[in-house]
C-alpha cells in the first residue's frame, strides 16, 4: 500500500501558498457544519467543494491512498450488519461513513497542501488569545511539532521492523512467537519509539530547552481572508441547502 501521509505534494498552487491557520480554520467550520447538519445534501456539496479545492491544488491522482481491501471489507460489514434494524438505521450509517470520510480528506488536504513544519507555528498563532487564560499554547504547539515530526519516523521503523521480522529464520521459538505478528511488531515499535523519545528529550534538555516554534514566523493575507470568505459562502450555502431540502 502506497500512501502519502503528512507530507507536502511539492507543486505549486493557490492552496499550497496559503496561510496553515487559513486550512486548520476551513477544517474547522467544515466539521462543525457536518456536525450540525450531516445531512446528504450538506455531505454533497462539501463533497464537491473539497473536489474543487483538490483541482486547484494541483493534486495528482497518485496523491490519493490507495485504502486496503480489509477497510471497504469493514464498512461493507458495517452495512450489512447494520441493514436488519431498517432502512433509517441504514441511511445514517452511510451518512456517517460519509461524514468521517469528508473529514479525512480534509485533514488530508491540509497535509498535502501544507509544509508540517508551518502546523505548530500556525496553531500557536491562533491559540494566542488563550494565553491570557494561562494556557500553555507554546508548549502544546511544540507537542505538535515533535509528534508531526516523529509520525513519519515511527511509520519508517514499523517497515523496517516488519521487514527484519519476515527475514528471521523459521526456528521452533520464532514459530512460538510468530502465532501474533502485530503484538511482536507493535511491542518494538513502543520500544524503539519509547528510545527515540527518551533520546530525543536530552537532546532538547541540553539545548537548553524548545526554543522558537521557527525562525521565520508566517501569518495570513490578502489571500487568506479571501479564502476564508469563499469557505463561510461555500458552508452557509451547504447550510442553507440543508435546511431547505
Amino acid at each position: 500500500m502506497s500512501m502519502v501521509l503528512l507530507r507536502e505534494v511539492p507543486v505549486d498552487s493557490p492552496i499550497h501558498r496559503l496561510w496553515a491557520g487559513t486550512k486548520m480554520i476551513a477544517a474547522f467550520l467544515i466539521s462543525v457544519l457536518l456536525m450540525f447538519l450531516p445531512v446528504w445534501p450538506v455531505l454533497g456539496v462539501m463533497v464537491v467543494f473539497l473536489v474543487v479545492i483538490g483541482l486547484l491544488a494541483r493534486l495528482p491522482l497518485g496523491t490519493l491512498p490507495r485504502l486496503p481491501w480489509w477497510f471497504w471489507a469493514l464498512i461493507l460489514l458495517g452495512g450489512l450488519l447494520t441493514l436488519p434494524t431498517g432502512g433509517a438505521a441504514l441511511v445514517r450509517y452511510l451518512q456517517v461513513t460519509l461524514f468521517g470520510l469528508v473529514l479525512l480528506t480534509t485533514s488530508f488536504l491540509i497535509a498535502w497542501t501544507t509544509p508540517m513544519s508551518e502546523v505548530a507555528p500556525a496553531l500557536a498563532k491562533l491559540g494566542a488569545p488563550l494565553r491570557v487564560l494561562r494556557i500553555p499554547v507554546d508548549e502544546w504547539a511544540v507537542v505538535v511539532a515533535l509528534t508531526l515530526r516523529g509520525l513519519p519516523l515511527l511509520l519508517d521503523e514499523i517497515r523496517v521492523l516488519r521487514a527484519a521480522r519476515r527475514l528471521r529464520p523459521k526456528d521452533g521459538g520464532v514459530a512460538r512467537g510468530a502465532a501474533n505478528p502485530l503484538v511482536d511488531i507493535l511491542t518494538a515499535a513502543m520500544a524503539v519509539a519509547t528510545r527515540r523519545a527518551g533520546e530525543l528529550g536530552e537532546a532538547i534538555t541540553a539545548r537548553g530547552g524548545t526554543g522558537e516554534l521557527t525562525a521565520h514566523p508566517a501569518g495570513p493575507g490578502r489571500a487568506d481572508f479571501v479564502a476564508l470568505a469563499v469557505v463561510v459562502v461555500a458552508c452557509g450555502g451547504a447550510a442553507v441547502v440543508g435546511l431547505l431540502v
